[in-house]
């Protein structure tokens, strides 16, 4: 059996150790200890994209000229892969990343997998906190919202993620979209709690089941559409 060869670790200030690791040609996330991705199942995270960029799809006139799209977490690289290859160009795609190891591992070791994403002249890499970022932009900025933050809000990868769930931010949210905008949440399950929250918010909520692999039986991620409610 082939081992797992660890690449890259990094200790964040709250103690939450992240790790990069490499087995039989592909390449996986842990959070402290536990699997969090890997290169091996990227379907869903993919489908992410699919779901909050169709609007962008469509033809003339409801197409935007030039679409702005903001990933919230980077993780290994597939959402923001996605996004380019399904918006074309001229676009801006922005990626807010809290954890500085991962765009740095997304320059160098996974360069392998996904070439230089980061060097694409689309791509704007912003190393923060989601909810600052959030917090200080505009209204009408972007047409879609990519959120990859968290498994679900009762299932946090850090403490301070809360507050991302929050009534008022919720409301920044829908502020932060265009009115034909999209914000697409990936979850590990369904979280009907999560979707009553963005309803009151005042958003419409398609649910979609995810895959986790393109070939899996079974789709147990979710992922949540939510658009403004006219």
């Amino acid at each position: 059996m082939k081992p797992y060869v660890k690449l890259s670790e990094a200790v964040m200030p709250d103690g939450t150790v992240y790790s990069l690791h490499k087995h039989d040609g592909k390449f996986y996330l842990k959070y402290n200890g536990y699997e969090l991705m890997s290169t091996a199942l990227t379907f869903s995270e993919q489908l992410l994209a699919d779901l909050g960029c169709a609007r962008l799809l469509e033809g003339k006139p409801s197409r935007p000229a030039h679409p702005r799209i903001l990933i919230g977490g980077l993780g290994l690289g597939f959402t923001l892969k996605r996004t380019l290859e399904l918006v074309g160009s001229p676009a801006t795609v922005d990626v807010a990343e809290l954890m500085p190891p991962l765009i740095e591992w997304n320059r160098t070791f996974l360069v392998e997998h996904n070439g230089p994403l980061l060097e694409d002249p689309r791509t704007s890499i912003v190393q923060g906190d989601l909810f600052d970022i959030i917090s200080s932009t505009p209204k009408a900025s972007y047409d879609a919202l990519l959120l990859d933050i968290d498994n679900t809000p009762d299932d946090l990868i850090t403490s301070g993620n809360a507050r991302l769930y929050s009534p008022g931010f919720l409301d920044k949210l829908r502020q932060t979209i265009t009115p034909t905008g999209r914000i697409a949440y990936w979850l590990s399950e369904p979280a009907p709690k999560f979707r009553k929250l963005l309803i009151k918010a005042g958003f419409q909520i398609e649910e979609h089941a995810a895959k986790p692999h393109e070939k899996s039986k079974r789709a147990r991620h979710c992922i949540y559409v939510a658009t403004r409610k006219n």
